[in-house]
């Protein structure tokens, strides 16, 4: 092997391990089965998302993965691997292709890695499964809201009752 060759290879593991460590989550899947129309509405839909799916050769990801130290990864890199990147949503590469295999069946999710620790497929489904950050805020002032919007049904209760007693 050329040395221009070994020094391609690196660059490519080091392009890797820097995806690595920039991004939040990690979701690795299996693709075959799907069609390249299939394909090219997933990496939109991920784009959209902020999140950067590519296909890269399994012994460059699993190079990549013993230099960031994601070890229990080395075992889903087999066969054919897509790998999606997910950027300041963690949540958004597992709930977009969780999505997505709902709908395609040759569409696998095979593990990944959730804000710097290996995760299973189980913990990944489980991720997908949060809403995202609109649907969290959207909760969150609705339980804010809650205390207050009792408070005014009872004074308006109150206010009630005396009306009654009043006629």
């Amino acid at each position: 092997m050329s040395k221009e060759l070994i020094a391609k290879k690196a660059e490519i593991v080091e392009n890797v391990v820097e995806k690595f460590n920039a991004a939040s989550s990690i979701v690795v899947t299996d693709y075959r089965g799907l069609t390249v129309e299939e394909v090219t509405e997933l990496r939109k839909e991920l784009r959209e998302a902020g999140v950067e799916m590519r296909v890269i050769k399994n012994t460059f990801l699993k190079r990549a993965a013993d230099k960031t130290g994601y070890e229990g990864l080395d075992e889903v890199f087999s066969g054919p691997t897509a790998v999606a990147f997910g950027g300041e949503d963690v949540a958004a590469p597992a709930r977009i292709i969780a999505k997505f295999a709902e709908d395609h069946e040759a569409l696998t999710i095979k593990g990944g890695m959730i804000e710097g620790k290996v995760s299973s497929v189980e913990d990944i489904q489980a991720l997908a499964k949060l809403p995202d950050r609109d649907g969290l805020l959207s909760m969150l002032l609705s339980v804010l809201q809650a205390p207050v919007r009792n408070v005014a049904y009872a004074v308006k209760a109150v206010a009630d009752s005396k009306d009654e007693d009043a006629a």
